[in-house]
């Protein structure tokens, strides 16, 4: 276990980026086989969302120090919720507890977003997106970017999580984000069970889906258990959905990377219901 650590620890950011990559690649190929959306320019909505990659640097090097620094000062001072664990737990508990407090960490944020209107406005630009496929990944706002990591950093010392602990669980985000926003529907059978514990294509594209309130659902990072513990799990029939923001639907306004950077910085669009199929769909 010690030899794991140790490489997560010293490899974690390399091993994160390929399995990114491999898994784009492979997750993009697999949409181009048994995909459910085919009537889109996929390179080209690719080429719009990628430039999101190269705003997203600055932020990842800003605050790449704050998390060292303060993994650091948490670990020499025994700072966090997990240090009140006994000094014997196995460190697979350990960081299983990391893992679930980080989680609901990563969902308070998530809902935050979306109920802050100053927020949403950077978090709109991802939502804005009306194709969802892996490339949607890479949409979000460098300024979401710097306030997700914000968020994260503050979860990580309020936990007291050790950096492996923090690099391992960014791996497995990694692969569940590209999983949940890929162009893919499991059956509804294979659904059901793989979401009770899982956020699946299917949940997410719904939180996709353009109306209220379907917008404010399925807010789970990784694990669906969150949005079932607060009752914000919703499911919609494929046939009914619509990806984008009601209020963002001009695609000159949302394939545009220059639009969508001052985006957050415009008027304040309130996105209205969808009162015909609010009630039905609510999982109780």
């Amino acid at each position: 276990m010690e030899s794991i650590k140790h490489f997560i620890a010293a490899n974690g950011h390399q091993v994160q980026l390929w399995v990114f990559i491999l898994l784009f690649i492979f997750i993009w190929n697999v949409e181009n086989l048994a995909g459910v959306l085919f009537n889109y320019k996929k390179w080209k909505h690719a080429f719009s969302n990628a430039p999101f990659i190269v705003t997203s640097i600055p932020g990842q090097l800003l605050l790449g120090l704050a998390f060292i620094k303060t993994i650091e000062w948490t670990t020499q001072h025994q700072f966090g919720i997990l240090y009140l664990l006994p000094k014997n737990t196995n460190p697979v508990w350990v960081f299983i507890a990391s893992f679930i407090l980080l989680d609901l960490g990563e969902y308070g944020y998530h809902v935050v977003m979306h109920k802050v209107k100053r927020l949403w406005m950077f978090h709109a630009v991802h939502h804005s997106d009306n194709v969802v496929d892996v490339s949607t990944t890479l949409r979000e706002h460098p300024g979401e970017n710097i306030v997700r990591m914000s968020f994260t950093l503050l979860w990580v010392f309020i936990t007291g999580t050790a950096f492996w602990m923090l690099m391992l669980r960014q791996i497995i985000q990694a692969i569940t984000t590209l999983f949940a926003h890929m162009n893919y529907r499991f059956s509804d059978s294979a659904d059901k069970l793989i979401s009770l514990l899982f956020i699946t294509p299917n949940l997410h594209q719904v939180h996709h889906h353009y109306k209220q309130p379907y917008t404010d659902c399925n807010y789970g990072d990784v694990l669906s258990i969150w949005d079932r513990m607060f009752g914000t799990l919703k499911r919609l029939p494929a046939e009914q959905l619509v990806f984008g923001v009601d209020t963002y639907m001009d695609k000159n306004e949302t394939r545009n990377f220059y639009s969508l950077v001052k985006l957050p910085f415009g008027k304040y669009r309130k996105i209205k219901a969808d009162e015909e199929n609010t009630t039905s769909t609510i999982l109780k």
